[in-house]
């Protein structure tokens, strides 16, 4: 069986039942996403405090791709005979901030600015090494994920 890993190091919390991204908050209250470990604040480097996300929020705006992005920088391990549409969108996290997360649902019919939208994390595709590596996405509430796909089990 290949090893599943996340696509980066302190992206998002798993493998967990609930995962959650995983963002920096400064000082003076700001939450930087991804995590990094320092910002400049008020001219002076600080170390951010690692915290944890809200799982869910809403879409802010949205749009499908539906054809094959030109590579690079496209990392998609398709070819244009077997590309898949998706849809990208901005998730408005309550008390947080908006992140860019690719969303598991690629028909434009069924996605809705406002709609409530809930963390998974999802295959990708594969490192150097051959592992499956897993990525943050966001799916409608009312889908109901496969059973054990936040631990990225298909």
């Amino acid at each position: 069986m290949t090893a599943q890993v996340p696509i980066a190091d302190d992206l998002f919390t798993w493998p967990a039942d609930r995962p959650a991204l995983v963002a920096g908050r400064s000082s003076d209250g700001r939450l930087v996403f991804p995590y990094r470990t320092h910002r400049i604040v008020g001219g002076v480097r600080e170390a951010l405090e690692r915290v944890e996300l809200p799982r869910r929020g809403t879409l802010w705006a949205f749009t499908t791709q539906v054809f094959r992005p030109p590579a690079p920088p496209y990392a998609g391990e398709d070819d244009a005979s077997t590309f898949e549409p998706f849809a990208v969108g901005y998730v408005e996290l309550p008390g947080a901030l908006r992140v860019e997360a690719r969303l598991t649902e690629a028909d434009p019919a069924k996605l809705r600015i406002g709609q409530e939208l809930e963390l998974r994390i999802v295959p990708f595709g594969h490192d150097a090494e051959g592992n499956q590596t897993m990525t943050y996405a966001f799916s409608p509430v009312d889908e109901q994920p496969t059973e054990g796909a936040d631990r990225g089990q298909q």
